[in-house]
């Protein structure tokens, strides 16, 4: 509405400077619906800039274009070059289409492969019942979070987009508003349960006595119910004070803080509960009554120290250095996707600035955290394994049972060569390895970190 005054005014100027001009009128003043072209003598040249109607489609990186006319004894030339070939119109919806169309493909491909692979890690999880624990369940929730985001994106394309050379949704009807409602809150969710994951592992590492179930039923609160409320009381408050359009756009910034607020808090307690664990790690780390593998690299370490000389004792030091900086790097590695840590990198910027850079880092590359969180705490934990090869194992066995049987009640189907007693002592040497491998594989999986 702005441009559309300033474009009439700048008509009225030019009308009126034709009016009462006493130039000659081979190339008066001249109105072209974009630009005002000043009175000019035959021969001359008349250079103007791009009219601000196209400014819009310019970046801060474009150089302003210029269009001239000559005046020629017959009048005003045709501009050169045209407004279309200088003012960056196409050129610049072309770049940001191929932008917008590149970001859209990456968090599709990024969001679908989430969307596998923690449906399969749910799978997994609710069917072994020995997985069934305190934190197996939070990171349940976790996954339900990542998948009803990735759900509410692509519901979201396909309202606001339905085609794909829509730029944007014209409809204001309800049913868009409410796809709008319900993708805020499972991304504010998403969020929330990122915290409930963090302050888990917190509460586990400095309370020495955790009734953990007592405590999941107010991590389930806070990880549904806050988002809950937070949401309601944005759309409540967008109905009556904003009720524009599909409730895509954050124009109204007090209204947008509703929701930014205890995101852009959750993600900042996250931070700090990080670099709190982070220092417990370390402590622990560099204690001599850790257990496991570092208890015998401190052992072994000891012993040559007090046994061997002046240069085996600083490689060994160097060594434990090593082991503890190891296994600190690798725990630091893991928690960044399980508590959202790169979130915090354009957690206070406002909304139009790195606009690019923001889509790219928390649309493209955020949409696979799902996909990571599901790999690092499911499919490449003990526990989880363990489980699947006794499952499997048990598979196996319990299909030797099944072919032994059957051969039993049909005789001539043992004719091919192997006989019961080939079954049988290949079931018995399955069933001696199970049960050597079984204590085995308990024992090495309390010892895994998950």
């Amino acid at each position: 509405l702005d441009w559309a005054f300033r474009r009439l005014l700048s008509a009225t100027e030019c009308l009126l400077r034709l009016l009462f001009s006493d130039f000659p009128t081979v190339c008066p003043w001249m109105w072209d619906n974009l630009t005002c072209w000043q009175a000019a003598n035959v021969g001359e040249v008349v250079v103007v800039n791009c009219p601000e109607l196209f400014h819009d489609f310019m970046t801060p990186e474009d150089e302003m274009g210029k269009v001239s006319r000559n005046c020629t004894e017959y009048g005003w030339s045709e501009p050169y070059p045209h407004y279309v070939d200088i003012c960056f119109v196409f050129e610049n919806i072309t770049k940001h289409d191929m932008f917008y169309a590149s970001v859209k493909a990456l968090y599709t491909v990024g969001y679908s492969t989430s969307l596998v692979s923690l449906t399969t890690a749910m799978v997994i999880l609710c069917r072994f019942r020995k997985l069934h624990c305190t934190r197996n369940f939070i990171h349940m929730n976790l996954f339900v979070s990542f998948i009803l985001r990735a759900i509410s994106v692509f519901i979201k394309d396909g309202v606001l987009f339905p085609q794909e050379d829509d730029e944007h949704c014209f409809t204001h009807t309800v049913a868009c508003k409410a796809v709008m409602v319900f993708f805020h809150y499972c991304v504010m969710s998403n969020y929330f349960w990122l915290f409930i994951e963090g302050l888990y592992l917190f509460t586990l590492l400095v309370e020495t006595f955790f009734p953990e179930r007592r405590y999941f039923y107010w991590y389930t609160l806070v990880g549904w119910g806050t988002p809950t409320i937070c949401v309601t009381v944005w759309a409540v408050l967008r109905l009556h004070f904003h009720d524009y359009g599909c409730w895509d756009t954050n124009e109204h910034t007090a209204l947008w803080w509703v929701i930014k607020g205890p995101v852009v808090a959750s993600i900042m307690i996250n931070f700090v509960l990080f670099v709190g664990i982070i220092i417990i790690l370390v402590q622990k780390l560099q204690s001599p009554d850790i257990g496991g593998n570092e208890s015998s690299i401190y052992l072994s370490c000891a012993q040559k120290c007090f046994s061997e000389p002046q240069a085996v004792q600083h490689s060994c030091r160097m060594s434990e250095l090593s082991a503890v900086t190891l296994r600190l790097a690798r725990s630091t590695l893991l928690l960044i996707p399980l508590f959202g840590i790169h979130y915090t990198v354009f957690a206070f910027s406002p909304e139009d600035v790195s606009k690019r850079e923001r889509l790219v880092f928390e649309l493209g590359l955020g949409s696979f955290q799902g996909f990571v969180v599901a790999v690092l705490y499911c499919f490449l934990n003990g526990e989880v394994q363990s489980e699947i090869k006794r499952k499997w194992r048990s598979w196996t066995v319990n299909r030797y049972f099944a072919v032994d049987l059957k051969q039993q009640r049909h005789p001539s189907l043992a004719s091919s060569g192997v006989n019961g007693g080939t079954q049988l002592s290949i079931l018995s040497k399955s069933s001696s390895q199970i049960r050597m491998s079984s204590p085995l594989a308990e024992n090495a999986n309390m010892s895994l970190p998950t």
